[in-house]
């Protein structure tokens, strides 16, 4: 598929955005930009957020992890179901009794000003650089196939991607986020079934007999249990995926904000339940795509593609989807598939980024009325900017598979997180709220360094994701040894 098609497509795809956009912006009400007026079907939710969850990160880097991993992010996926139940019976009803904007503000009523901001903080490190990760693949795929042609450098390419998002959020906000997400999610889906469809007729395959190849079994086991020491035991991925679930969902303003759109929690509830079972399923048969890619690129000769001189496996599946005949429609598909994983993830985390800040970090609910909109524009075009800057250091710094590289920085963003909100619900302390920054930076601080250890000198174990619930752990009794005597109001 040529350049000059793709960048059609583009065009295409956001003119729909736009008029998207248009339809749900046109109160442009700070309550319709935060909460969607909290009037979202929970259906459509629940839909919408697949594609979210999903992002470009799982259309792109999970089916070229599955060489190196096999299915083993599948152990780590089951974690995440049972996650999902966690924050839908525990940290939903939390969130709706107190009836918040941004859920930090439980840290204030609980703790203080100074814990208020701490969670807040990390929340934005984290969102900031969860969507930078995601928004690289994206801009990598578009360079590398479309723009590198052209001639233009990628540092436009990334300015182009952001500001295509900006123009259809800067009015609608959440309200228009819960509608493109759906739409978005289905063109997603739909690019998954058809490339699974046409790579299996390619390979001159039924699906029953790619699952009883011998090629599939060199990539297909799933539970590893050998050894506690390995990075990819079943213990690990499962506990540590339960815990990225609960973090990253639970307790992420961009993941919750969404849900806080329906209209009470039974509905947010059923939301979350049904989008778990589903994002199980789908995630399942990404990997089963991925097995399909190499399968695929073993047989014809397909090299992986390379960036800066090393290979990409992140890039196989652009690599066959565009440039090896296997018709229009999957060109097609995958593009549109792309574009709506990697946006259906940004555009949101843009829009909870400029909600966090405002909220949690300028107050702007307690600015005058006549300013309020202007400081949500100004900031929104400020949460744009930052973006474009981190999504360009990643492409002279990030040197690993990219859902490795964001699982690893969620172990340190959303540990302090953990720990902050578990000491507030599960204990009646209060603590000395000016210190709790302290305890949140040498938490994250002292599981980084662990994990920099070499594994040779922990006698052969490798740190996975289980260093999140360390890092949780570890915030929780920093904060119990700045206990006061006073009880906790919550």
């Amino acid at each position: 598929m040529s350049g000059t098609y793709i960048l059609w497509l583009i065009g295409g795809y956001f003119a729909l955005l736009l008029l998207i956009s248009y339809l749900t912006g046109k109160n442009d009400s700070n309550l319709d930009f935060f909460k969607a007026g909290k009037q979202s079907p929970w259906y459509l939710v629940a839909f919408g957020m697949v594609g979210a969850s999903l992002s470009g990160v799982t259309f792109i880097s999970v089916p070229g992890w599955v060489q190196g991993s096999q299915f083993s992010y599948f152990q780590t996926v089951l974690g995440y179901v049972v996650g999902y139940f966690v924050v839908a019976f525990v940290l939903l009803p939390l969130y709706y009794k107190l009836n918040v904007t941004s859920i930090y503000e439980y840290l204030r009523q609980r703790f203080g000003m100074v814990s208020y901001r701490t969670g807040a903080f990390f929340f934005f490190v984290s969102r900031v650089l969860g969507a930078a990760f995601r928004l690289f693949l994206v801009a990598i795929v578009l360079q590398q196939f479309v723009f590198d042609d052209m001639g233009i450098p990628f540092e436009i390419t990334v300015i182009f991607s952001i500001a295509l998002i900006w123009i259809y959020t800067f009015k609608g906000g959440i309200k228009t986020i819960v509608w493109t997400d759906t739409l978005q999610t289905l063109f997603m889906l739909l690019a998954l079934g058809l490339s699974v469809y046409f790579i299996l007729d390619k390979l001159d395959w039924s699906m029953g007999q790619f699952l009883a190849s011998p090629e599939f079994g060199e990539y297909s086991q799933i539970w590893f249990t050998d050894s506690l020491l390995e990075k990819k035991h079943f213990l690990k991925a499962f506990v540590g995926g339960m815990f990225v679930t609960i973090c990253m969902t639970g307790l992420d303003q961009d993941m919750m904000q969404k849900n806080l759109t329906c209209k009470n929690l039974k509905d947010a509830q059923k939301n979350m339940v049904s989008f778990s079972l589903v994002l199980g399923i789908v995630t399942f048969v990404f990997m089963l795509l991925g097995a399909l890619l190499f399968i695929f690129a073993d047989r014809y000769g397909v090299a992986i593609p390379l960036m800066d001189g090393q290979p990409k496996t992140d890039l196989l599946f652009p690599e066959i989807a565009l440039n090896q005949d296997l018709g229009i429609w999957v060109g097609v598909t995958f593009m549109l598939g792309l574009i709506a994983a990697a946006y259906s993830s940004a555009d949101s985390a843009l829009t909870s980024l400029t909600t966090s800040f405002c909220v949690d970090f300028l107050d702007l609910e307690n600015k005058p009325e006549d300013r309020q909109k202007s400081i949500r524009k100004k900031t929104h075009i400020a949460m744009s900017f930052l973006l474009v800057v981190v999504i360009i250091i990643f492409k002279y710094v990030l040197d690993r598979n990219v859902i490795d590289g964001l699982l690893t920085a969620a172990t340190y963003t959303y540990g302090p997180l953990l720990g902050l909100f578990a000491f507030g619900m599960f204990t009646k302390h209060n603590i000395k709220d000016r210190y709790s920054w302290l305890v949140a930076l040498l938490a994250a601080g002292g599981v980084y360094a662990f994990a920099q250890i070499p594994p040779e000198s922990l006698g052969g174990y490798q740190c996975g994701l289980e260093l999140l619930p360390l890092n949780g752990a570890l915030t929780f009794l920093g904060l119990y040894l700045i206990r006061s005597k006073k009880q906790g109001k919550l």
